[in-house]
């Protein structure tokens, strides 16, 4: 790894602990204004407070919405994206380069990729060229890949999320982000045949309760899973700084289910 992308990665993962904590704060260029992120700026520094590793937005939230306040916090910035009026909104364009990101301060960039879309062959092409910019300019590159598409009956199944997680490590991607499976053991299996590269889970829809997201997340680190990337269930929570903190305790100190609940007082 050269010596650029071995700095800016420490930004976004924790160096003793090998492991991070995302916030995706991208969600307006799809859904418009939601709960929770109408001032991206305040969001941040309340993630941040309660120890996130980085931040994940689009760049022309970056002026609005990074480093105004507070404590520092890594920036990735989003290079792909559609809204949910598109005719099929699983279908991901770039709307970034990677050399913008830099210019905007970026520590790293993302990439959305649907495996089993109808547009899947275009949206690996993008993901070729940008891993490739990547690697020019020294830059982590996050892949965040789905099994969503008419073939895909089930999103969770370990089946999908094996090939979505194995096509990440074989474009290049230095972390990959996806659903979690639901059970340690298929996870555990997943993580193991990309054991040289980082795989961090997405939270989904806002879970119904504290206790089950704090379960999965335990879960996903004991099969080996080096994190999380949560936006609904961190921002639209009721505090957004105290549950970001009760899930480092359990990403970066290994804390139990149980002693976050009791420390946190969750219930």
């Amino acid at each position: 790894m050269d010596i650029g992308k071995k700095i800016r990665i420490e930004r976004i993962i924790d160096r003793k602990s090998k492991r991070t904590i995302i916030i995706p704060m991208d969600h307006g260029l799809t859904m418009g204004t939601i709960k929770g992120l109408e001032s991206v700026a305040e969001m941040v520094d309340k993630v941040a407070l309660g120890g996130a590793n980085a931040v994940l937005e689009h760049s022309g939230m970056v002026d609005a919405g990074h480093r105004q306040s507070g404590k520092d916090i890594g920036l990735i910035i989003h290079l792909s994206g559609a809204t949910e009026l598109a005719p099929d909104p699983n279908r991901k364009v770039l709307i970034c380069s990677v050399e913008r990101a830099l210019k905007l301060g970026a520590d790293g960039v993302s990439i959305h990729i649907n495996i089993g879309a109808d547009d899947e062959t275009e949206m690996l092409q993008d993901a070729s060229k940008v891993i490739e910019s990547s690697r020019e300019w020294g830059i982590p590159l996050l892949a965040m890949i789905y099994p969503r598409g008419r073939k895909i009956k089930d999103e969770n199944s370990p089946e999908v999320i094996n090939i979505a997680v194995r096509v990440g490590a074989e474009l290049g991607a230095d972390i990959v982000k996806t659903n979690y499976p639901g059970d340690i053991d298929a996870f555990k299996e997943i993580v193991k045949g990309v054991s040289h590269i980082p795989v961090i889970i997405a939270g989904g829809p806002k879970m119904d309760t504290i206790p089950d997201l704090l379960q999965m997340v335990y879960d996903s680190i004991e099969a080996g899973g080096s994190g999380v990337a949560f936006g609904r269930n961190v921002f639209q929570s009721e505090d957004p700084t105290k549950i970001v903190s009760a899930i480092s305790k359990i990403v970066h100190k290994n804390y139990t289910v149980n002693e976050v609940l009791k420390e946190y007082g969750y219930t």
